[in-house]
């Protein structure tokens, strides 16, 4: 019987929290990938990549509000527990508050190499692909990136103004400005058209005309019909690798390499790690938090809901209680995410940082111990 009742309080707690993360996340996701469009569009990238890049967001999503969904489910389902008298079932039936838990802690440690497998395996994976993406990816010159009134920068070396532009795609009244390296080219025409030539993007510009200055040499000329090459021109979105985006093996390679600290498996030469470097130091260390330290706060979120138990609802301090419960949980979320910023180069520093939610969670697994006196109620 009592196994059918933590199975029934496993279901429960999954169940809504499976809810509750996938609605989150989409929602969440829907927000972004709206938002990604505007970029893409401006940045003059085809819709695969568009797709692709946004549906890698997803996972680093999914770690971001894993915290938090976690605590409310935990929180909602034994609140309903204890308003609905089903866990006076477990009482009833000589079960020990303290063995229930330490089942919740049993739990509570899935759940965490589930989140450290999103934060330091699939979350830097997906983005660096989704940088990939970026990377590999030319941009759609014939897309619609070019705005009337508005000044484009997105191509590299490039600023394209145009005063006006009709339903068929043809712009009026065009300056184009191209830089390369201290020689610069200005082009002003009347009209113009994006089109694809053998697979070749053009911009086919008429009448107009075309100032170049090259070795300190100023010369123009006038035409009425030219073509702009666009081949090989690239945008200004940053693709190189980010620090979120490194192996996590890296990051730890880097970390001891900095530190001088001797560890067999880590042993891989930092010339070929991209951004290991003393200046990256400290981006490398709040990416070991957020990746290695940060999911230790999920048994402490689960932890903390069952405070609750230690009291009954027909007390009369059990609103105070309750509400105590869930401003403790959301603290602990906003500590965990906050404290990242007093991340620094001093090790003593760090260190105290990142025990803190070891030292949390031995807090308050000795309260319960002393509450509950050892004792089965």
């Amino acid at each position: 019987m009592k196994k059918l009742i933590y199975r029934k309080l496993l279901k429960d707690y999954m169940v809504f929290f499976l809810i509750a993360l996938s609605s989150s996340a989409l929602i969440i996701w829907v927000f972004q990938a709206v938002n990604f469009l505007d970029i893409m569009i401006e940045d003059g990238r085809e819709y695969s990549v568009y797709i692709n890049y946004s549906l890698l967001n997803f996972p680093k999503i999914i770690s971001r509000i894993f915290p938090f969904v976690l605590f409310f489910s935990i929180f909602y389902v034994l609140s309903k527990y204890e308003l609905s008298n089903e866990l006076m079932i477990f009482w009833n039936f000589g079960e020990s508050k303290m063995k229930f838990i330490n089942f919740i802690l049993f739990i509570s440690f899935f759940l965490f190499l589930i989140q450290i497998c999103f934060t330091s395996l699939i979350v830097p994976s997906s983005q660096d692909k989704a940088r990939s993406f970026l990377r590999e990816s030319e941009v759609n010159f014939l897309g619609n990136f070019v705005k009337p009134k508005r000044f484009n920068d997105t191509i590299d070396g490039v600023t394209i103004y145009a005063e006006n532009k009709d339903t068929n795609g043809n712009l009026y009244n065009l300056y184009i400005k191209k830089e390369i390296q201290d020689e610069f080219e200005i082009t002003y025409a009347n009209k113009g058209k994006f089109i694809e030539n053998q697979g070749v993007p053009l911009l086919i510009l008429f009448n107009g005309e075309t100032i170049r200055n090259k070795n300190n040499k100023v010369t123009n000329f006038k035409f009425s019909k030219s073509d702009f090459l666009l081949k090989n021109l690239k945008a200004n979105t940053i693709t190189q690798q980010k620090t979120q985006e490194m192996k996590t093996i890296d990051i730890l390679s880097c970390l001891t390499s900095i530190y001088k600290l001797k560890i067999s498996l880590l042993t891989k030469p930092i010339n070929s790690i991209i951004n290991c470097t003393e200046n990256n130091k400290i981006n490398m260390l709040k990416e070991f938090y957020k990746r290695l330290i940060v999911p230790f706060y999920v048994p402490i979120l689960m932890l903390v809901p069952y405070f609750l138990i230690l009291s009954s609802k027909e007390k009369i301090n059990y609103p105070k209680l309750k509400l105590i419960t869930f401003i403790s949980g959301v603290t602990i979320i906003i500590f965990s995410e906050g404290i990242i910023k007093f991340v620094s180069k001093e090790l003593i520093n760090n260190l105290i940082i990142f025990v803190s939610p070891f030292i949390t969670l031995s807090s308050l697994y000795i309260i319960f111990l002393l509450k509950l006196n050892f004792k089965k109620n």
